[in-house]
């Protein structure tokens, strides 16, 4: 059996009403589902290593208390750019985010970004938490996952002022521009179930133009569900559609887009 890795989910709220409000409450609606069997459930269809990543101050504690006893589990603790005027200026709140950084099964810190497609938070206070996560990831020597919506513009202004940080964007769909970018920098490019469903064009060209050393599978379970589950909540398992997708958009064999992806998600946030 092939070996994938699930590099960004929102499991930790599976069962669970502590989590971020909105995946708590689409959590909700299967209240069957517990975090500790998606994992398992990702187990038996390959899915071996997950990353559960926070999106605020207690989501990021769940996820971290989450992790401390599944093997296949590691956290990632961010500050959601949505979430960004909640902690602004709050040195209290940020103190007690910063100390989640040194758990030993913390290897990432995000997801953190800029959205400007929806703004629910002002730019400014989103700049301002962006900032704070890229000192942490630096000062603990630790990859980042970004959230980047509508906001290239000033992100890579901001990032060439923090030079070294290793990281991912997530959820891919922007421009070939701005992947090429990011592979320059050396980072991955984080792929899931919106390739599935996409109609556009120019995304598929990216996304069949994505170098393999540079390609990230995600699941972001519950959201993003792939066809043919649309309409399902989506779990951790489903890497194995958004795989076998990609392999066939990109004229790749399986084994060989699963092995390099998991190789990638070692490398990026030193799991084994």
């Amino acid at each position: 059996m092939i070996e994938l890795v699930d590099t960004h989910c929102h499991i930790q709220s599976a069962g669970n009403p502590n989590g971020e409000r909105h995946t708590a409450e689409l959590w909700a609606k299967t209240p069957d589902l517990q975090a500790k069997d998606l994992v398992a459930s990702a187990a038996e269809a390959g899915v071996t290593r997950l990353i559960c990543v926070g999106c605020d101050l207690g989501d990021s504690k769940l996820a971290v208390g989450f992790v401390q006893d599944q093997p296949g589990a590691w956290a990632s603790i961010g500050i959601h750019p949505h979430e960004a005027a909640v902690y602004a200026g709050k040195q209290e709140l940020l103190d007690e985010f910063a100390e989640l950084a040194t758990n030993k099964k913390v290897v990432a810190i995000g997801e953190c970004g800029l959205d400007f497609y929806y703004n629910h938070s002002p730019q400014a206070e989103q700049v301002e938490l962006l900032k704070f996560q890229l000192d942490l990831a630096k000062k603990h020597d630790l990859p980042a996952i970004f959230h980047v919506r509508d906001a290239f513009e000033l992100f890579w202004p901001i990032l060439e002022a923090h030079d070294g940080i290793r990281g991912v964007l997530h959820s891919f769909t922007d421009t070939a521009e701005n992947m090429n970018k990011a592979v320059e920098k050396g980072w991955y490019i984080g792929v899931n179930g919106i390739a599935t469903f996409s109609k556009s064009a120019a995304q598929m060209a990216v996304y069949k133009a994505i170098p393999l050393q540079n390609l990230l599978l995600e699941t972001d379970a519950p959201f993003l569900t792939p066809t043919p589950y649309r309409g399902t909540i989506n779990e951790p398992k489903r890497i194995r559609v958004v795989s076998e997708f990609l392999a066939e958009l990109r004229g790749e064999d399986l084994e060989q887009l699963a092995a390099a992806t998991t190789q990638n998600a070692q490398a990026l946030f030193g799991i084994k």
